[in-house]
């Protein structure tokens, strides 16, 4: 079969290779979005620039780029409090093999409670409503739920804020204001100066799902890339904190020491 041939059967919107001359399956050259990835992108482009033209099919603005990149930063380690990075500790507390690890750090923050999934419904929300605080008055009224037979059950908080948070946090504050700094866009701006209000209507306060969320949606990215890519940006601290626990070993696993009574303990 000639490669053009060959060709026909791999269908993308943004990427192109082309095969070596001596071997089919393995390509000479990758283009992204047309741009050269090891003749040119490898070269000049950092990695911010490269994720958002892989998600997007364009050069990301400095400015955008920018504002990725420190979202990257305030969204990579959510810290051992974190479900998901306390799941990732688990499998390298007990040796289970390090895929295994992210694997639950995905599984676990996939969710509607500071996962990815409540990443999809905020930024739902920016685009049905966008900076009118009446609707968003009526979104947080009605909290989005998904078509009968989804996999995720309601939602039963306002998505991008804490239920059970008393007040904003410093992180979070810190990080909206930085971010609204760098956006040329107008969710993180008006977040800032409408947290207030929005924190009233929601009955908690903001997390840092709501702010990641307007940055994604200032970003021009969908709620489905929104979404995959907060579970992405996550997995850097859940790596972390899973190879530290894993050269430490169970018996130092910091949780659950008190709720542990082994009758038999084979260590003994």
């Amino acid at each position: 079969m000639s490669d053009a041939r060959r060709s026909e059967h791999i269908h993308s919107t943004f990427w192109l290779e082309e095969s070596e001359h001596d071997n089919p399956f393995a390509a000479a050259a990758c283009y992204c979005a047309g741009y050269d990835v090891y003749g040119h992108v490898l070269e000049h482009a950092g990695w911010p620039q490269y994720l958002l033209l892989l998600l997007t099919g364009e050069i990301p603005a400095p400015r955008h780029a920018a504002l990725f990149e420190r979202l990257a930063i305030a969204l990579a380690n959510a810290g051992p409090r974190d479900p998901a990075v306390a799941a990732a500790m688990n499998g390298g507390a007990t040796g289970t093999p390090a895929a295994a690890w992210l694997s639950s750090a995905l599984a676990v923050g996939a969710g509607r409670l500071g996962g990815a999934r409540e990443i999809h419904d905020a930024m739902t929300i920016w685009r049905h409503a966008g900076t009118d605080i009446a609707a968003w008055n009526r979104a947080l009224a009605e909290p989005l739920n998904d078509v009968a037979g989804d996999v995720w059950p309601p939602a039963d908080h306002v998505p991008g804020f804490d239920p059970h948070g008393t007040t904003c946090t410093a992180p979070v504050r810190r990080t909206l204001s930085l971010l609204a700094g760098h956006s040329d866009g107008d969710a993180l701006r008006w977040l800032e100066r409408e947290r207030g209000s929005l924190e009233r209507l929601a009955g908690c306060p903001l997390a840092m799902p709501g702010v990641a969320a307007a940055a994604l949606h200032d970003l021009g990215l969908a709620p489905a890339a929104g979404e995959v890519l907060y579970l992405f940006l996550r997995l850097p601290g859940a790596m972390a904190h899973a190879l530290e626990q894993n050269a430490l070993g169970h018996t130092r696993y910091p949780f659950y020491a008190d709720g542990l009574d082994l009758q038999d303990d084979p260590g003994e």
